[in-house]
């Protein structure tokens, strides 16, 4: 059985996510776009962790762990892409 805390948990990170959607596509500038896009890929990563927290199960984690370096690694490219350097 699982707690209700992690459903309200989920819950806020959900609303979070929802918010930060709206800021992507409400955005002025591409850069305010990448942060809401690098937001949501955060709230990705803790909503993850809380799954595999609830459901005592490590493969989430491990999932989590490789989503937040890929998603490091993306933001980096389009933010040196955005820039306009090499």
């Amino acid at each position: 059985m699982i707690p209700y805390e992690f459903f309200l948990m989920s819950g806020f990170l959900a609303v979070l996510v929802i918010t930060s959607v709206l800021r992507a596509f409400l955005g002025r500038t591409s850069p305010d776009r990448l942060v809401a896009a690098d937001t949501i890929n955060t709230l990705t990563v803790a909503i993850l962790v809380l799954l595999g927290a609830a459901y005592e199960n490590i493969m989430y984690i491990d999932v989590a762990i490789v989503y937040a370096m890929l998603s490091f690694v993306t933001t980096l490219f389009v933010s040196k892409h955005l820039e306009g350097g090499k």
